[in-house]
């Protein structure tokens, strides 16, 4: 237990784009009273963020649906805090048109073996009846590797969801409008998991200053975004389309994830276990919900 004179030390990973840097604004910047507790964040991309969970290493972690799967013995999600596709998502990519056909048997990059994209991917090749051979790339080089000719297409995330036309590639598909399409939901794409050995109490306390540092943002959009933009990849100079892309993913659905937020998670890693992408089936644990 922490006393009065302690300090609790919470280190809260996140990937380093605007979105993120917009959710947690409040915290970084003394907004909010975090008295009692030491917060320090990390800055990681998302699959790294994913791999260091198994060994339960930051108290809060941004954490793909995906890699919950994986990893629900350890990680509860928190009541807010999540990125949803809604009639948008991960993109696949390529140097000219092409038809899922064309990309049977071809190169494909993807940014982490337990990214959403990656899952998603793989459920969207099965729906077609086609295999492809994916390898990993670090989601920052895949515009690159695509243009190349390195691969035959990527599946891109983040600000590149937005800019993959400045590098003259064409889409195949926009995944997030394929789920929609396919089951009426909006796509699940990543939450905040909460390592669920901390005492209640301090579970409780963090997931309030979560969704107080999610509404401060939302509720003073041009301070919050006035600092994100400095993490807005490709988009520094625009900030017409870096408030696109923050609008994008922290929105009504960060707020709070409401029933049919809670539904789509489910089907999500319902459909990937159906489909063996994921070994065992999960029931997602969201703390607070009834």
């Amino acid at each position: 237990m922490t006393t009065a004179t302690e300090t609790r030390t919470v280190r809260i990973a996140h990937s380093p784009d605007s979105d993120d840097a917009f959710m947690f604004y409040a915290l970084t910047h003394d907004v909010l009273d975090v008295s009692g507790l030491t917060i320090t964040h990390v800055l990681e991309d998302i699959e790294t963020l994913n791999q260091a969970a198994f060994d339960g290493t930051y108290e809060i972690t941004a954490l793909s649906f995906h890699a919950y799967a994986h990893l629900h013995d350890r990680y509860r999600i928190m009541p807010s805090g999540a990125s949803f596709g809604d009639g948008y998502g991960p993109v696949i990519v390529a140097q000219g048109p092409k038809r899922p056909a064309d990309l049977a048997g071809k190169k494909v990059a993807v940014p982490g073996e337990l990214t959403t994209a990656a899952l998603t991917l793989g459920l969207w090749a099965r729906a077609h009846g086609i295999e492809l051979e994916t390898a990993i790339v670090p989601f920052d080089r895949i515009l690159d590797v695509v243009s190349s000719g390195e691969f035959d297409a990527g599946v891109v995330i983040h600000e590149g969801q937005l800019t993959y036309g400045d590098e003259g590639l064409a889409l195949v598909e926009d995944l997030g409008v394929w789920w929609q399409k396919e089951t009426g939901l909006p796509l699940a794409l990543g939450c905040n998991g909460l390592r669920n050995d901390l005492p209640e109490d301090v579970q409780q306390r963090l997931c309030k200053l979560l969704t107080q540092s999610i509404e401060y943002g939302l509720d003073h959009r041009d301070e919050a975004l006035g600092y994100a933009i400095r993490y807005a990849r490709g988009l520094e100079d625009d900030p017409e389309r870096s408030d696109r892309f923050v609008g994008m993913y922290v929105n009504d659905w960060t707020r709070s994830y409401g029933d049919v937020g809670r539904r789509a998670v489910q089907e999500l890693l319902d459909r990937g276990h159906a489909a063996g992408l994921i070994p065992h089936r999960v029931t997602a644990d969201f703390i607070g919900a009834e």
